[in-house]
């Protein structure tokens, strides 16, 4: 069969799926908004007390997921969200036992089924646009996009060495040029989306928009710092449990909140990290009580400038939905907006090395959030960023698409995972995957859950990630940290894993387990079914 007749029976699919959401548009754009390190509970819409107008907008005029998932850290979920496949399918996270031309343990070059989604777009007439993070091999135009601003350089929020536009290298930014990474992410979209209004408004587009904030180093602008000084000068423990009313309050959760795990530090140690940051750092999420006059301060500190850099990007993203509204492109604008992993409990000091006496958030500053705070931003769960556990893997996901959902300000309960974003929008696109012959990938589109009673089948979902594995068959879910034994956990009952099931439900553990290692080797199979 053709590519053409392939791409043409997607045309004729989307037509039937359409009608039964609203009253359909002409195919959407896409509009992907990627926050890094951002918690489950950061935003205003999922119980957070920063300041996020602008995708709370969104959040009352469309979807808010509850229970989506992403592969717990960086680089592997970009990949699953442009690719569609588990990233150690396309070889951009570690497997076990590799041979030593598979380059492994370290993300490797993709095989050729692991296309990009502008590749797959292009037959069905999407242009194409990247700004901000790349954590992908190769260039963003040599993968199908057609403009792209590309920050390489994720550890200098305000002065980057390592920049791209268009696949070409930039100069390096100076420090106290007034440049902000944030800003300029943003920028950068609403110029792109200004030239395809003005040459190819004929055209529908595909846009990543992927953001280096809330990552660290805790850098943002001093007035945005100073709108949040006074907010976190209280303790961990009370901010976390008014997140965690306004969580049960928005009807996101009803379990318990998880208890905090007073002994989880950083997930890796750099003992110099704390030499370097002095006295008022702390590596574990001790009692607010317990910490001294000064590690208060120092920590209420880093969380306002968590939420300052959190505060300027929804700013930069309301710019870019303006400018949706100022070209006529809102309504029939697909956007999703999700997170890469939960929020980092890291404690590290790099790139430009961190001066006591600079200001904090400042160009001259490298601060890390670190477990005290981290725990609070994945209300109401457990662990962080690196961890398949619930918080470092649940991320909000916002669906906003006024001409195509007719849903305003609704919870989705529906499972869903990165790896299925491919299969969505290729649906509402039109397109077909490209090559026909391409493996089987894991995602299921989330279509049938933007309606008002769909489900979306699945079998199960995947986790490995620095030795942290876990898999999820329905409800239950079989997790286990590095070295650890499994735990079980039924998430219908207990979403916030307080309560391990294993010796209760042997048997089920061992079936989970089994199929857990059949995975693992399926996709251990389908990277190596090409020579790197």
């Amino acid at each position: 069969m053709s590519v053409w007749k392939l791409w043409w029976m997607g045309v004729a699919a989307w037509a039937v799926l359409v009608s039964g959401l609203a009253a359909a548009e002409p195919r959407p754009n896409v509009l992907v908004i990627l926050a890094d390190d951002l918690g489950y509970s950061d935003l205003g819409c999922y119980g957070g007390e920063i300041e996020t107008p602008h995708l709370d907008s969104l959040a009352r005029g469309g979807l808010r997921f509850t229970q989506f998932y992403n592969t717990a850290r960086c680089w592997p979920t970009r990949a699953a969200i442009l690719t569609g496949y588990y990233a150690q399918q396309v070889r951009r996270d570690k497997l076990p036992n590799l041979p030593r031309g598979t380059r492994a343990g370290v993300p490797g070059r993709r095989p050729s089924f692991g296309r990009l989604l502008p590749v797959m777009l292009k037959p069905a007439g999407y242009r194409s646009y990247h700004s901000g993070k790349w954590h992908i091999d190769g260039m963003p135009l040599k993968n199908g996009f057609d403009r792209s601003y590309y920050v390489g350089d994720q550890g200098r929020f305000f002065s980057p060495r390592v920049l791209y536009e268009d696949d070409r290298r930039l100069p390096p930014v100076k420090r106290g040029s007034g440049y902000y990474a944030t800003d300029a992410i943003g920028d950068h979209a609403v110029k792109c989306l200004r030239d395809h209004a003005e040459n190819h408004s004929e055209q529908p587009f595909f846009h990543f928009l992927a953001f280096t904030a809330p990552h660290f180093p805790l850098h943002a602008l001093p007035a945005d710092i100073a709108k949040y000084r006074k907010r976190y000068r209280r303790s961990w423990e009370l901010v976390r449990a008014e997140r965690y009313q306004r969580v049960r309050q928005l009807g996101i959760t009803t379990a318990k909140l998880s208890p905090v795990e007073r002994d989880l530090g950083p997930p890796y140690h750099f003992p110099n990290a704390l030499q370097i940051l002095g006295s008022g750092e702390v590596n574990r999420p001790l009692p607010w009580k317990d910490l001294t006059d000064e590690q208060r301060e120092f920590q209420s500190t880093k969380m306002a400038i968590h939420a300052a850099m959190i505060d300027c990007m929804d700013r930069a993203i309301g710019r870019v939905l303006g400018q949706l509204k100022a070209m006529k492109a809102y309504d029939n604008t697909l956007v999703l907006f999700l997170s890469d992993n939960g929020c980092s409990a890291e404690i590290m000091v790099r790139n430009d090395g961190h001066d006591p006496k600079a200001s904090p958030g400042s160009a001259a500053s490298h601060l890390c959030l670190g477990p005290g705070w981290s725990t609070v931003c994945n209300t109401p769960f457990r662990r962080h960023k690196t961890w398949v556990h619930e918080g470092g893997c649940a991320t909000p996901l916002i669906v906003h698409w006024p001409g195509g959902i007719a849903a305003r300000g609704e919870l989705r309960h529906n499972t869903g995972h990165v790896i299925d974003v491919v299969p969505t929008i290729l649906e509402l696109a039109g397109a077909s995957r490209l090559p026909a012959d391409a493996p089987q990938a894991p995602g299921r589109s989330l279509v049938p859950a933007f309606g008002k009673d769909g489900t979306v089948q699945r079998s199960d979902l995947w986790w490995l990630h620095d030795g942290h594995r876990a898999i999820r068959v329905g409800d239950w879910k079989l997790v286990a940290s590095k070295g650890g034994a499994w735990e079980l956990y039924d998430l219908k009952t207990d979403r916030t894993e307080t309560v391990d099931l294993a010796d209760k439900h042997p048997d089920r553990v061992r079936q989970l387990a089994v199929r857990w290692k059949q995975r693992m080797q399926e996709y251990r199979a389908l990277a190596l079914s090409e020579s790197p």
